[in-house]
């Protein structure tokens, strides 16, 4: 493994409703055993879906409105104001619905949208936006932060001879500067990244979302059967836990302790 001098933030990245679009930040300052601020925070539930706001737990993703089945939502883009809770909603580069989501009125405007623009889809209706204070919708039932390393996306590029938009797999942190696939063998180790300390515990296994072009909300690349047919896996990316909170900032060296 080539030394991790060179190793850095390339881009972080949260997602305030799961299944939309990301927002990019410039820096963020992260909390022990927390997500990233506000990532996840809201989600859509569906008819189906049997999540209780008023008593949260972790549900799976099949539960909410999310890209593994719903790929049409890659064709909105979201842009959410965390300091008024606004939450705008764009299509083909112009808004189509806003709303305070942290009012009733507000979360029916969004509602009322989402309802229109998913007619039809497979998950039966009433949808409905929905948050629960220190919840987050999350992949995994563990609150964490996801990274994934660049040099590995490229080097899937060789099985798929074409472009894979790091944004197929949602991290939080994109890496830049390392090996292709040395995130593999982190689980167990930690990572100083700018002010904090994370703990990486888990690499992330790959699912059909992954299919999903975010650009085009096209179903055009079959992620997982590249990965297992390539690599022999269908793993991309780490989950890691914050053990010491502090800020991480676009550029961050990222370097892995002894131990």
């Amino acid at each position: 493994m080539r030394a991790m001098s060179n190793a850095r933030i390339a881009a972080i990245q949260y997602y305030p409703v799961k299944g939309l679009s990301a927002q990019t930040l410039q820096r963020v300052r992260v909390e022990p055993g927390q997500t990233l601020p506000h990532d996840r925070r809201f989600a859509i539930v569906h008819g189906a879906s049997g999540f209780d706001a008023a008593e949260p737990a972790w549900k799976p993703k099949t539960n909410f409105l999310a890209l593994v089945r719903d790929e049409r939502l890659a064709t909105l883009h979201a842009t959410y104001d965390p300091e008024t809770c606004s939450l705008v909603l764009y299509r083909a580069g112009k808004p189509v619905a806003r709303g305070r989501i942290d009012t009733p009125m507000g979360r029916i405007l969004i509602d009322q949208f989402i309802a229109a623009y998913m007619k039809g889809a497979a998950p039966p209706p009433p949808y409905k936006i929905v948050e629960a204070p220190g919840h987050a919708f999350t992949d995994i039932p563990e609150k964490a932060v996801s990274l994934v390393n660049l040099a590995s996306v490229r080097d899937l590029e060789r099985v798929t001879k074409v472009p894979v938009d790091p944004l197929r797999f949602r991290a939080n942190l994109h890496l830049e500067g390392l090996e292709p696939w040395v995130e593999r063998g982190w689980p167990g180790r930690r990572l100083r990244i700018g002010g904090t300390v994370l703990e990486v515990f888990k690499t992330t296994v790959r699912c059909a979302a992954t299919e999903v072009n975010p650009a085009t909300a096209e179903r055009d690349m079959n992620v997982v059967k590249a990965l297992k047919t390539g690599f022999g896996h269908a793993e991309c990316g780490v989950y890691a836990k914050v053990v010491e909170g502090g800020e991480i900032a676009a550029g961050d060296p990222v370097e892995l302790l002894e131990g």
